[in-house]
């Protein structure tokens, strides 16, 4: 790596969170339960019996970790709003603490002068929707409209970066076919009628927030991990034809216009999850309607995996299984991932060749490392900046090659509650003490202060 690696002017340099996993403050100031409040408090869902009831307490603490960002120099914060924070019954009354909690977040963002960037949907779906049906009734979708207008209305007029959904395929497939997250539920038929009102939802509010954030620019994040065939057998290529499929294809066709994979489609019906007659879920100009145009995608990437093909219980409703690329001399994260940075230049370059998207923000990547406090109270976390190093030269070449890539945001601003994993996995730049709620900013971060303000590489050595 040399050090003359810039990025273009005006590239925006941020990191990222989600409310319930930073949060805390669970059931404080009017919030409603949400669908992960249920699922943690759930025995046995959650590694270590863990929950996001208190997790990094930056509803009280938001003050201090803003000083932190200004600390790392960060140009832009991308953070999720809590649904049940702001309609705790999913609809109709509005709390009024939620609203002003995220006002003077905004606020104080402003004030250090870094652009916040919202996501409205970061799988925090209020409980009481969910007893109705959840992202399987069509009036959940119906509902987050109600949210959006709320939101946009009292925050539009300084936010100008919207997120509509954060990783709607996750939402879709690991909460409803899988299991392993909220709500916890494994079967097929209804991912799809899920992933349907998740993209619905995302059409109805564009418009929703250009009327009230005016200039505000508008766009969603999707997960894409590099992902390509096992072996060059027909079998293993079916593999990967499924896969990418569902993972991706699903999601992107539909959002650019081309509806639904036809031979995703086709599968659904010959494994009985969708009906002879299709997709009959899809109503009127719904087609239309996912497909507004936005200003921008969010791409979250991770790592690679391979497709293989593998004979699966009809019970498990999977006929084909992603693999992780065989262990071999690269590196793995605690995650179990593999560090694999050409992943992401693949990924850029082969989205935008193939969708054309106006602009790309990479709105989440980095990686796990236990690294905590040594001695002096220093977190030499040297393997995150060797990720993030060869990460943020992917993207360049990326750009070289055309791609109109914007800025990036490494996930994660602070160690967080890790979903399904609990506290056991910190993808943070700041080590947190969930014990006490220290915070301690690692060398990842003090190196990613001179990437901000040379905007290009430096070595990872400093």
């Amino acid at each position: 790596m040399t050090e003359d690696i810039t990025f273009p002017e005006n590239f925006l340099w941020g990191a990222a969170t989600a409310s319930y996993q930073i949060e805390g403050a669970w059931n404080e100031d009017g919030k409603g339960e949400s669908i992960w409040d249920r699922f943690s408090h759930t025995p046995g869902k959650i590694k270590n019996g863990d929950n996001g009831d208190v997790a990094c307490d930056h509803y009280h603490r938001w003050g201090e970790d803003i000083g932190l960002m200004q600390g790392i120099g960060l140009q832009a914060y991308r953070f999720s709003i809590a649904w049940p924070r702001i309609l705790p019954a999913g609809r109709g009354k509005i709390n009024q603490a939620g609203l002003d909690f995220y006002s003077r977040l905004v606020d104080g963002l402003l004030a250090a002068g870094i652009t916040p960037f919202v996501t409205l949907y970061h799988w925090d779906l209020p409980q009481a929707l969910q007893d109705e049906g959840g992202w399987a009734a069509r009036s959940t979708a119906q509902a987050f409209i109600e949210y959006v207008d709320v939101v946009t209305r009292r925050l539009g007029d300084r936010v100008k970066h919207w997120i509509t959904h954060n990783e709607p395929s996750v939402v879709a497939i690991v909460g409803n076919l899988f299991g392993e997250q909220a709500p916890g539920f494994k079967d097929p038929a209804t991912t799809l009628v899920v992933s349907h009102h998740l993209l619905l939802s995302h059409g109805w509010a564009v418009p929703v927030i250009r009327q009230n954030s005016p200039g505000a620019q508008v766009g969603l994040s999707l997960n894409v991990n590099w992902t390509t065939p096992a072996s060059p057998s027909p079998a293993d290529y079916n593999a990967f034809r499924q896969n990418s499929g569902m993972w991706v294809r699903w999601y992107f066709d539909p959002l650019y216009g081309r509806g639904y994979p036809s031979d995703m489609v086709a599968d659904a019906i010959t494994h009985g999850y969708l009906p002879k007659d299709g997709l009959t879920f899809v109503k009127g100009m719904d087609l239309e309607a996912i497909s507004a145009p936005t200003d921008f995608l969010g791409i979250n990437y991770y790592t690679r995996f391979l497709a293989r093909s593998q004979d699966i219980p009809e019970e498990q409703n999977m006929p084909a299984t992603v693999f992780q690329a065989p262990r071999n001399d690269s590196d793995w994260f605690d995650m179990g991932w593999e560090v694999y940075p050409e992943g992401l230049f693949r990924i850029l370059t082969w989205l935008y060749c193939d969708y054309q998207p106006a602009k790309i923000y990479i709105t989440e990547n980095g990686c796990s490392y236990s690294d905590g406090p040594d001695i002096d109270g220093r977190v030499h976390d040297r393997r995150r900046t060797r990720y993030l190093a060869s990460h943020f030269e992917a993207a360049r070449r990326a750009i070289q090659a055309g791609v109109p890539l914007a800025g990036y945001f490494v996930w994660s601003f602070l160690d967080n509650f890790e979903w399904g994993l609990g506290f056991s996995q910190r993808f943070g730049l700041v080590w947190v003490d969930y014990k006490t709620q220290k915070r301690v900013i690692k060398d990842s971060a003090r190196w990613y202060k001179q990437i901000i303000a040379k905007n290009g590489l430096v070595p990872t050595d400093l």
